[in-house]
């Protein structure tokens, strides 16, 4: 099953081989560094949580603990190697590394649930309200009592889901928590990850394994590895054409998962109600006291919305809070491998990015709260532009700046700042039985699709179903910076429908290949994608409570989008699509109202006639 292994070290960023090969310098130097042990730490209600202590071996100084809590297993953890997180630059500075099984996972003791209901209090003399916060404190408690040479201070630090265990130690941190870095964290899952703006991601699916199945307790064994294997052990090349087949998401439940916990409380919540109001993290980010540094990637398919909106919550509850938001040209968690070259599918960005962000942000600002080093003087805001390709600072974010919005026009035509004939109506057919691909190229079936996220949009603009707008050549640079809302005006002859909406920059004729890429690869005229997603109609008022539309009735629908920091250069062309199926990242909209679409059938499914009105308009800034 060592295959299935790789699957699942592919989901949390980095495969078994590249971390031997890759980081074999490390181990090393851990290995004569620092001395290693296991623990078994009490938690309040005395369930017990695997732990993995890393101690420097110099003892003529006092260190900080730097703690990683996830749900994916610490026991590779345990032959000193760090698989560059915590990165090279983070362990020759010194600090007493701490790597912990969360509740109920692998090695520990406990219940586990997903994205942990928080508590607010925190009161350890209270034995049964338990949760992330809660784990945390108690963790960090044991660890000043029992593990010596510490100097009294902490940090925590993850990927991912582990962004989400960082994110979620805030509310009633313990007084030693100093610093915190949520990287690409979860923070709802209805908008993150298994949801976006209420479509669920069908590309997920062969995710529920991991998430959705209890071990009978304590086992360094991946338990879900069966479960797995229904989607891996024989090679599965083409997704599309594999979800289009398996027909309707009704059917999942059949063929995969009639028992798993997660993927029956996913289709028994189709809307956002109080199940997973509880599991979002942002309304307890409050009276937050830590240092804070939130880390995302601008080409994060899977949480691109957790760390700007962690962000943007602690600055509107604690404005006075230290902290930063960095965000690069980083797929999920990209700025973990510290590479020379760093490119996004076919997009040449430069060269050290990861390593610079490491060296000089990441360690400099533990360095800062937890070892009383130099102040890094770092910008409230870290952003690097997609289009220049190069880093900018921001005191605020999003910029303050009047808002640009992009209008549509007849043939096609897309204006900046100058309104259209709001009278032209775009029409276009949509059909569930031949759904817009999400992406130009055929891929096999995986834990989550990435390369996407810039991909050549080429593919869509051929197709009946997608509309296109684009400016004439720009004549000078155009930087669109801040968040993004679609406001469309729309009718359809069915009842439901889900409007994808992107921006992307159109490259000029004669732009040259990049020697990085496949010889098929063209890049002039190259489409790039820089932001999209996706919004279901039926909660255009309401996601708790879902409404159909009525056929031909002109309605309005805002599409957030998540934030943007690209220049178009001079020579480019600024372009936007709409669209309603994006198969098989999201699921398919069947376009009849029915109250749960995990509940539809085959004969649901209709055409749709879309109209997307004049009166539109995209606005781009600060909302």
């Amino acid at each position: 099953m060592k295959h299935l292994y790789l699957f699942f070290c592919l989901f949390v960023c980095i495969t078994i081989n590249a971390q031997e090969r890759d980081f074999k310098p490390d181990s090393i130097y851990m290995r004569n560094n620092y001395d290693l042990a296991e623990y078994r730490i009490p938690m309040r209600d005395g369930a017990k949580l695997y732990t993995v202590v890393y101690t420097p071996k110099d003892k003529t100084k006092k260190f900080p603990f730097l703690i990683n809590r996830t749900c994916y297993s610490v026991a590779r953890y345990t032959d000193f190697k760090t698989f560059g997180h915590p990165s090279k630059y983070l362990v020759e500075d010194g600090y007493i590394f701490v790597f912990q099984d969360v509740r109920g996972r692998y090695q520990s003791e406990g219940e586990f649930t997903n994205m942990t209901p928080n508590i607010p209090g925190n009161n350890p003399k209270n034995k049964k309200d338990i949760d992330e916060s809660s784990d945390t404190y108690d963790t960090i408690e044991w660890l000043l009592k029992n593990v010596k040479g510490n100097n009294g201070k902490a940090g925590i630090f993850g990927i991912s889901y582990p962004g989400f265990y960082s994110a979620a130690a805030l509310p009633d941190a313990h007084p030693a928590l100093k610093a915190v870095s949520p990287q690409a964290p979860i923070s709802d899952f209805f908008f993150d990850d298994f949801h976006h703006n209420g479509a669920y991601l069908e590309s997920y699916t062969a995710t529920f394994p991991v998430f959705g199945i209890k071990s009978n307790g304590p086992t360094k064994e991946n338990w879900f590895a069966k479960d797995i294997a229904q989607f891996f052990s024989t090679p599965i090349p083409d997704s599309y054409l594999f979800y289009m087949n398996l027909g309707p998401l009704k059917n999942v439940t059949k063929k995969y998962y009639p028992d798993n916990f997660f993927w029956k409380e996913t289709i028994e919540h189709p809307n956002y109600d109080a199940f997973w109001q509880k599991r979002s993290i942002l309304p307890h980010l409050k009276d937050i006291k830590p240092a804070v540094l939130t880390v995302g990637g601008w080409f994060d398919a899977e949480d691109l919305y957790g760390p700007l909106n962690i962000y943007k919550r602690i600055e509107s509850t604690t404005p006075k809070n230290n902290s930063t938001l960095v965000m690069g040209p980083w797929l999920h968690g990209g700025w973990a491998r510290s590479v020379g070259t760093l490119t996004h599918n076919h997009i040449y960005f430069g060269e050290n990015i990861s390593d610079n962000f490491l060296k000089d942000v990441e360690s400099k600002f533990f360095a800062y709260y937890l070892k009383d080093g130099a102040n890094p003087k770092l910008p409230e805001a870290y952003m690097y532009d997609t289009g220049l390709k190069e880093w900018k600072n921001f005191d605020v974010w999003p910029p303050k700046a009047d808002n640009v919005k992009l209008y549509l026009g007849a043939k096609e035509a897309l204006s900046v700042n100058k309104p259209l004939d709001n009278k032209t109506v775009f029409e276009y057919t949509s059909d569930p039985a031949k759904p817009v691909p999400y992406t130009s190229q055929i891929e096999a079936i995986q834990f989550s699709p990435r390369n996407f996220m810039s991909d050549d949009q080429r593919y869509a603009s051929r197709r009946p179903d997608v509309l296109t707008f684009e400016t004439s050549v720009l004549t000078e640079d155009y930087t669109l910076a801040g968040e993004i809302l679609a406001k469309l005006d729309v009718s359809m002859t069915g009842t439901d429908a889900d409007f994808v909406v992107k921006i992307i920059d159109v490259y000029p004729d004669d732009t040259p290949n990049y020697s990085g890429n496949p010889k098929n690869i063209i890049m002039g005229g190259y489409q790039q994608l820089v932001r999209s997603e996706v919004f279901r109609g039926r909660f255009r008022n309401s996601f708790e409570k879902p409404e159909p539309f009525v056929p031909n009735q002109v309605t309005r629908v805002n599409v957030p989008l998540q934030d943007l920091l690209h220049t178009f250069k001079k020579g480019h062309k600024i372009m936007v699509q709409i669209h309603s199926t994006w198969f098989p990242y999201i699921d398919r909209n069947p376009q009849k109202y029915v109250d749960n679409i995990f509940e539809a059938n085959e004969e649901d499914f209709i055409k749709s006639t879309i109209r997307i009105y004049g009166s539109s308009v995209i606005e781009v800034g600060k909302r």
